[in-house]
């Protein structure tokens, strides 16, 4: 059975919980009326909420995959993918495999998810050197390609102040969610991470609050 099974947007549709990643979805819709967009970026500060930014991705994917839109997941985090792990698909071929393809931009290797309307790029082998691969002209035309293919293209990133990842994909994206994790992100990480993001000009839509106790 398909890990994707477990997700909340899938097991528990009418939770609150569910409802949080509807209304993110609803955000993200009215932020495009000011400005269009087709590929959002989700990163955290610090390594503690590396687990959260891929939950938040893949449950924001498939609330929007509900509502018709065709979504593409781009496991961008070169150093410790998750994503084809939570939906339940294999690593061996994606995003660095495709960069290091030169000249064939028609055929990515996007991998069918159990939910209709959502595919996956998976990572692919891990690289020696993510930064290089990811700050290429090769990246931006991959980027192109992806929103060919699809209404929205979410991606996820390494955390913000572990590495220039990040900050290097937030300048190819037309927008970037700072993922906050409840009880672990401190207040200065959240705070470093919105000047660094910031520095480099990043078009950032907004902070996620993961991990937050639900009242009863």
């Amino acid at each position: 059975m398909s890990e994707a099974l477990n997700l909340v947007t899938i097991t528990d549709p009418l939770s609150p919980i569910s409802e949080a990643y509807r209304t993110l979805r609803t955000n993200l819709q009215f932020a495009s009326l000011e400005r269009a967009l087709h590929t959002v970026l989700l990163t955290c500060p610090g390594a503690e909420g590396r687990r959260a930014v891929s939950a938040t991705l893949a449950n924001l994917a498939v609330s929007m995959a509900q509502v018709d839109q065709r979504v593409i997941l781009v496991d961008s985090d070169l150093r410790q993918p998750s994503l084809h792990e939570i939906l339940g698909l294999n690593n061996e071929q994606g995003l660095t495999t495709w960069l290091g393809n030169e000249g064939e931009m028609s055929a990515p290797p996007l991998q069918d998810t159990p939910v209709q309307g959502l595919r996956l790029l998976p990572s692919g082998p891990l690289p020696p050197r993510a930064p290089d691969l990811l700050s290429s002209k090769r990246m931006v035309q991959v980027i192109d390609a992806l929103k060919g293919e699809a209404d929205m293209v979410l991606l996820a990133a390494p955390p913000v102040l572990d590495a220039t990842d990040a900050a290097i994909l937030a300048t190819r994206v037309d927008g970037v969610v700072l993922v906050i994790t409840g009880g672990e992100t401190r207040r200065e990480q959240a705070q470093a991470a919105v000047e660094q993001l910031q520095r480099v000009k990043a078009n950032l839509l907004g902070a996620v609050l993961a991990n937050a106790p639900v009242n009863a």
